[in-house]
């Protein structure tokens, strides 16, 4: 589902992504770790529009989005969510949702002028679309409560549908499970496995260890921009590489 060949970002000196090369299929759940400031979000900033590459090809699909702006890549079947919740905090819960499926309207300006009656259909769908995502992730209760009203672990649920309203084949979770207690940890886990049963890929950033050991199918562990490692967690748990970079081994706890 996406190739990523030769991928570099450069600020000045400094290659904060180099000559990363990596292929995640679809209906998996691909990890992305490393210590902080290994190039992660970057990384996903590339893949989602958000800046252009200084090198290399991002391939979604067959197709060739390097350097395509965010809007047109989300359009294409792309999707994310931040560290920080990016909401709507004096909005409802289903406002916030109603604007992810707006981006697969047609409506302008002289539509919203007239009330005319495909702005009406479309309203209705995109309602539609906001409380079958909220009831997806399990907060159909939460639908007229405002986002600055609910809890830490409710945004990151609120997060997750906004990506899904607007219909993606692949969505990129930056760190979810930051902020959350072990509980709500287990039960984001378990909604992301809901996600991709229900045909949608998803590639994840995440610090917590003993999350992403149990659920992702595929790991990419980055270090100083670079890749140094990928395999299933298996294969990185052991891998010498990653545990002296990342992981650390039995004697430095010992020690």
């Amino acid at each position: 589902m996406l190739s990523i060949k030769n991928l570099t970002k450069r600020f000045g000196g400094l290659a904060a992504v180099n000559d990363v090369s990596v292929d995640f299929q679809a209906g998996q759940i691909n990890a992305i770790i490393g210590p902080n400031g290994a190039g992660k979000t970057t990384f996903f900033n590339l893949v989602a529009g958000a800046m252009p590459p200084s090198e290399g090809r991002i391939e979604f699909q067959g197709m060739d989005v390097t350097g395509m702006s965010p809007d047109r890549i989300a359009r294409l079947g792309i999707a994310r969510t931040f560290q920080t919740t990016m909401l709507f905090d004096q909005s409802t819960v289903l406002d916030n949702l109603i604007v992810g499926h707006r981006l697969r309207t047609q409506s302008r300006l002289w539509d919203v002028i007239i009330n005319s009656k495909r702005l009406r259909d479309e309203e209705k769908k995109c309602r539609a679309r906001a409380e079958e995502v909220l009831d997806f992730v399990g907060l159909s209760h939460l639908g007229h409560r405002y986002i600055v009203d609910i809890s830490q672990e409710e945004r990151k649920r609120v997060a997750f549908a906004l990506a899904m309203a607007t219909d993606p084949e692949l969505v990129l979770l930056d760190e979810p499970a930051g902020g959350i207690n072990p509980e709500e940890t287990e039960n984001l886990a378990g909604l992301i496995r809901k996600m991709v049963d229900h045909g949608i890929t998803v590639c994840l950033i995440e610090h917590k260890m003993d999350m992403i050991m149990s659920l992702a199918d595929k790991i990419m562990v980055l270090d100083h921009g670079e890749k140094i490692a990928e395999g299933t967690p298996e294969q990185i748990k052991n891998d010498p590489v990653v545990i002296e970079a990342y992981l650390g081994s039995d004697e430095d706890v010992e020690a």
